[in-house]
């Protein structure tokens, strides 16, 4: 199967959002779980959403773990072992905007990211957007997942959400 998916994003915080298909099911929630001492995400998907496309591999959810202060700290996938913050929002060049990850299945992928818009990129296909919605539009933002990355839709929502909380919090590469 081909196509595209088209997932609505809910909110404009990047610790407290929800995205839905269009739809209306959910397929991500990614909400502040703690606070004190130090900040707790998680990036969940939802069964309702998933179990329409058999095709989704991975983990359901993870879990990012801040420092202090809402440092940069770790994340982990599902069960998995424990991971940098920073391995998943790399930077190969000081002055790109460029942003990089390793997913579980040891492949590389890239987010280009603009003020509006974020391609995350695995080579040279693009297999997903973000993009911010128009003032009309009941929504904040509008994702669309090509087939090919459903394979690693969680690992692509939970770097794009931490890409924008690392914006929000103003961290340095």
């Amino acid at each position: 199967m081909s196509g595209s998916y088209i997932l609505l994003q809910f909110g404009v915080e990047p610790f407290d959002l929800n995205l839905e298909d269009l739809e209306g099911r959910p397929a991500f929630t990614i909400k502040l779980v703690e606070e004190k001492p130090n900040l707790v995400v998680q990036v969940c998907r939802e069964a309702e959403w998933s179990q329409q496309h058999p095709d989704i591999m991975g983990p359901s959810n993870a879990y990012l773990y801040f420092g202090p202060t809402r440092t940069p700290g770790y994340l982990v996938y599902g069960n998995g072992p424990t991971q940098p913050m920073l391995n998943s929002i790399r930077q190969k060049k000081d002055a790109s905007t460029s942003r990089y990850f390793t997913a579980q299945n040891g492949k590389d992928y890239k987010w280009k990211i603009t003020p509006q818009k974020m391609e995350c990129l695995d080579g040279r296909s693009t297999i997903a957007t973000w993009e911010l919605s128009k003032p009309e539009d009941m929504f904040s933002a509008r994702i669309t997942i090509k087939h090919s990355g459903l394979q690693v839709v969680t690992e692509v929502l939970t770097t794009l959400a931490l890409n924008r909380i690392s914006q929000a919090l103003d961290w340095k590469p």
